[in-house]
Formats: structure tokens, C-alpha cells, sequence
């Protein structure tokens, strides 16, 4: 057996508060407290000098696409622009240094976003004008949302009979069958050697910002089959949950797409809707700048309990996509209904999932939270569009949009929250991600530190079924999965002014955590362990002595 013993820093660890050393066995915690009493209690160890550097568990993100992220950074990244012609800009300036044959496929242009004195500036380009700038060249450009996206002229006569599909135009943006059809046909000029590479690029990415396990999710139509068999082969330390987002109708259909798969669940991407920026959420009412519009529903409602049953017949996870109320409403009265039929031990025992969750009422989050339904959310998308004059109004007006991503309310009623990126969606960058849920555009909506940081650690593993009361803690009997962090203060914060004065007493033994303030400095990644494995070392940790 091979002890390491981390000593002179801070480790956040409810048996230990004040712990500041960590022994770590075989990838097993096995003790953690003060330096003298480390010291003492394993003479023999390796020592690792923390240096006074922050350590953490590890970071779960339980919502990404892999190749698409990897793709994203290393290729056309279109967050930046500011308005329609910095897009076709910048698209330009990627298509001439790009080989004749070549796919172009970038990701992240916002309209929502962009400004300028011309009204033109401020809407999507076109087919014409991408094929002004790239040529014969085969272009994918998504939006930032990824369910819609402008596509070359050559790519899209890769599809035939893209015309007749739902969602096509001739001009705009593609959604609905006609994106997904066009996305495929992009994913196909991605060579076996090229997803590798984004794959792998994705997940070390994640790694150097302490996350130690992700959730893949995939589907038809998102990343496809090969894609998602690919991922299950790759060589990565980083532990991989995947799930795949294709609905099935019974018992014998599940464990035969299972088998068919390889997939951990059937959950994840499963689309019950799209999203608000594509005008493709699914609405009771209409958008509020597309008066005639409720956008799309992918399922309805027989298929979403037929799904739900089917998996919890042979004990496994589903999971949707969802995002407008009219979304919400049909996935819980599915589960409303099968509580009634199957009882909520036999759900809760599953622990389904909904990823997003952005327009839940509280009737609604306490019947997902009686069947123990875990919902997936993304802070930073509060943090990008939930700010006044930002997408979410101009999408939803503001009496809607002032309800979404609601995480304290999810919480009062009990639902179990997984916090995620969504990447390449928005970054995998877990402080941010907590810096945003506490620091949420809606003070009502907002979570205090710590319950973000579990929804960030424990969290995620709950998510993947994983309720051990070990994993996601730095607690003896844990999985060593942890991160090392470079930061300037430790603060102890609480969610409201009569928590607070307690909560940062000395005497309430409240471990404490980074500051996340807006002005802060988040902390900065220098080690990320996942059992006996080092996904992540930029090599300024002292080790090696006894």
C-alpha cells in the first residue's frame, strides 16, 4: 500500500472543518485533520506540501458533448462577435486558412447579443452570405444554443431532400429536422482521428479546471451513434458516465438499445423541446418577440411516459431534455401519473433525471422532488442571458423571464440539483458556475455557496445514481477524487442575513470555501487527482519526501 499525506493547506471536509492535511491511500481517503496528527499517524508516507493551497473534491460536470466541446476549442469560436458583420468576419478570415474540402465547423454566435446603429447587424447572416465568404468550402456555423444553425450551401447539399424537412429555409438558420439533418451530415466530414483528438482535448480541458468525471450526452441527433460507440474506446483517466438520449417503448427496447449503445442510461439529450434562443423551447403561451410562435415539441406525451416506464421497469435512469413550461408540464404529469401506478420508491430508486429545468413551478419541482427526479441545471446560462434587456426577456418578457432557473426554489421543494455547463454551451468552469448560482441575476432565485458547491460535487454524482454519502466528499472511506487550487481568501458565507451572522461564527464549524464574489479571483486549478490517477499537474506541488 502506497500513502500520500497532504499537508499545509486547507481541505474542505465536513468530518474535519478545520482539516489542513489529507492521507490518501490506494485512491481511498483514510484520514484527514491537522498536519502534527498526519504526521504522527503515518511516518511512513510520501508528503506532498500544499504550499497553504486550497483542496477540494473534485468537480462533477454532469451535462457536455465531448467532440463538439473539443471541436469548439481548438476551431471557429463565434462567442465573441458583436454583430453580423464581425460573424462574417471572422468566418472569412477561418475559411482562407482552410484546405479546399475541408469542413468549417463553428460554434457560438448570440444574435441575441449583438448591437449596432443597423438594424441588419442585429440578425442571423444568411446562406448566401456565409457562401460569399467560404466558397464551395463545407460550413456548420451553430448558435451558441446549438439547436439551430446556419449551414453553407455545400454542406447542405450533402442532405438530400433537405428541403421537405421540418425547420428548413432556404435563408435562415436551420432547427428542428432539418438542423439535426445537416448536423449529421457535418459530423460525418469529422474524420475517426479529428473526434479523438476533440474528445480527448475536451476532457483534459475539463481536468484543468478540477473536474474528475463528466456526463456524456448524447443521441441521434446531437452526436450520433459512432460517435458516442468512439467515446466509449477512448484511453482518458477522466471517468465518463454516458447517456443516450433516444426513447423506447418498453422493457425489451431499452436493454436492447442498451446493449446496442453501450450507454450507461437512456437519458440526457432526449429532446422533449429546443431552446429559447432558437424560438424552439416548447411554451403554454407564445414568445414574446414571435407573437405567432410556441415553439416545438418532440414528444408527446405517451412516448414520455412509455420511456419513463420502460426504464424503470428494468431499473435504469431516463432523462429529458427540457426547457419551456409546456415541456415541463407533460414530463411531470408523466411522473404524477407513473407515481400513482408504479409507486415513488420504484422511480426514486432510478434516479431519472431532467436536464435544464429552467421554467419549473413549485407545484411542479415538489412532484419531481416526491420521485426523486434529479434536475441537471447550468448556472452560467442565467449568468449569459438572464440579466435585464439579455435573451431571456427579450424571448420571454419579463414577467416570465424573472422565474427561470429557479434553484432555490428547486431546493425548497426538495429536488436534488446537479450543476453542469452544458459545454461547449458555456465553459466548463465550475467556480463560475457556482459564482453564478449564488450570485444569480434574480436574488430570489439564488442558492447559498455551499448548496452550490454540492450541486457542483455531490451533486453530480447523485445525478449519475451515486448516493453512497461518500463519493463527492473528502471524508475517510471517500474515492481520493480531488483538486488543488491556488486562491486568495477562504470565506464562509450564508444564503440569508439570519444564517450568516451564525453560519460564520467560529463555533458553528462551518468548513469554508473560496471567494466567489463578482470581483474575486476564482481559484486556479494546479493538481486534479480521480483515485490513483493524475488527470491534471502543472508541477508546483513539492512532493516526494518522507
Amino acid at each position: 500500500m502506497t500513502t500520500e499525506l497532504l499537508l499545509g493547506g486547507a481541505v474542505y471536509s465536513p468530518s474535519a472543518p478545520d482539516a489542513t492535511a489529507m492521507a490518501v491511500t490506494d485512491g481511498v481517503v483514510v484520514w484527514v485533520g491537522s498536519d502534527e496528527v498526519g504526521r504522527a499517524l503515518h511516518p511512513d508516507a510520501q508528503i506532498i506540501d500544499l504550499g497553504g493551497r486550497f483542496v477540494s473534491p473534485g468537480f462533477v460536470d454532469s451535462h457536455v458533448h465531448l467532440t463538439s466541446t473539443g471541436l469548439a476549442l481548438a476551431g471557429l469560436a463565434l462567442s465573441g462577435t458583436t454583430d453580423r458583420s464581425d460573424c462574417l468576419r471572422r468566418v472569412a478570415e477561418y475559411a482562407a486558412g482552410t484546405d479546399e474540402g475541408d469542413l468549417i465547423w463553428g460554434l457560438g454566435w448570440d444574435d441575441s447579443s449583438w448591437s449596432g446603429t443597423d438594424p441588419d447587424d442585429r440578425r442571423f447572416p444568411t446562406t448566401t452570405e456565409i457562401d460569399a465568404v467560404v466558397g464551395n468550402l463545407p460550413t456548420y456555423l451553430a448558435r451558441i444554443d446549438e439547436h439551430s444553425a446556419v449551414a453553407s450551401s455545400a454542406l447542405r447539399r450533402l442532405v438530400p431532400d433537405l428541403a421537405d424537412a421540418a425547420g428548413y429555409h432556404p435563408e435562415e438558420p436551420l432547427v428542428a429536422e432539418a438542423h439535426h439533418l445537416v448536423r449529421g451530415a457535418a459530423r460525418q466530414l469529422v474524420t475517426a482521428a479529428q473526434r479523438a483528438r476533440a474528445q480527448r482535448r475536451a476532457l483534459d480541458h475539463a481536468a484543468a479546471h478540477g473536474v474528475v468525471a463528466v456526463h456524456e450526452n448524447g443521441g441521434p441527433d446531437i452526436s450520433g451513434l459512432d460517435d458516442f460507440l468512439a467515446l466509449a474506446d477512448l484511453d482518458h483517466p477522466m471517468e465518463v458516465r454516458r447517456y443516450w438520449g433516444q426513447p423506447v417503448g418498453s422493457a425489451d427496447h431499452a436493454r436492447e438499445l442498451l446493449a446496442i449503445s453501450r450507454a450507461d442510461a437512456l437519458a440526457g439529450d432526449l429532446f422533449i423541446d429546443g431552446a429559447f434562443g432558437s424560438h424552439t423551447a416548447w411554451l403554454t403561451e407564445p414568445y414574446h418577440d414571435e407573437p405567432g410562435q410556441t415553439g416545438i415539441s418532440y414528444l408527446d406525451y405517451a412516448t414520455i411516459r412509455d420511456h419513463i416506464r420502460a426504464c424503470t421497469d428494468i431499473g435504469i435512469q431516463a432523462g429529458f431534455h427540457v426547457i419551456g413550461d409546456a415541456a415541463t408540464a407533460s414530463v411531470v404529469a408523466a411522473f404524477d401519473e407513473l407515481a400513482a401506478e408504479l409507486g415513488t420508491p420504484a422511480l426514486a430508486r432510478c434516479a431519472h433525471r431532467i436536464e435544464h429545468a429552467e421554467m419549473v413551478s413549485d407545484q411542479q419541482a415538489a412532484v419531481l422532488a416526491r420521485c426523486g427526479v434529479v434536475a441537471s441545471m447550468q448556472p452560467q446560462f442565467d449568468a449569459a442571458w438572464g440579466g435585464s434587456g439579455d435573451l431571456y426577456e427579450q424571448r420571454l418578457g419579463r414577467a416570465r423571464a424573472v422565474g427561470l432557473n429557479n434553484f432555490a426554489g428547486h431546493a425548497r421543494q426538495g429536488v436534488v440539483l446537479s450543476f453542469s455547463s452544458d459545454a461547449p454551451v458555456t465553459p466548463i468552469d465550475p467556480w463560475s458556475s457556482i459564482r453564478a448560482a449564488v450570485h444569480h441575476h434574480q436574488p430570489h432565485n439564488a442558492i447559498s455557496a455551499r448548496g452550490a458547491f454540492a450541486a457542483a460535487t455531490r451533486g453530480g454524482w447523485r445525478a449519475a445514481g451515486v448516493n453512497d454519502g461518500l463519493t463527492g466528499t473528502l471524508v475517510p472511506g471517500a474515492p481520493a477524487s480531488y483538486a488543488v487550487w491556488d486562491i486568495d481568501d477562504l470565506v464562509v458565507a450564508g444564503s440569508r442575513a439570519s444564517v450568516q451572522r451564525w453560519s460564520t461564527d467560529p463555533r458553528s464549524r462551518v468548513p469554508a470555501l473560496p471567494d466567489i464574489a463578482p470581483d474575486a479571483r476564482l481559484p486556479r486549478c494546479v493538481r486534479t487527482v480521480h483515485r490513483d490517477d493524475v488527470l491534471f499537474d502543472i508541477g508546483v506541488l513539492d512532493g516526494g519526501g518522507t
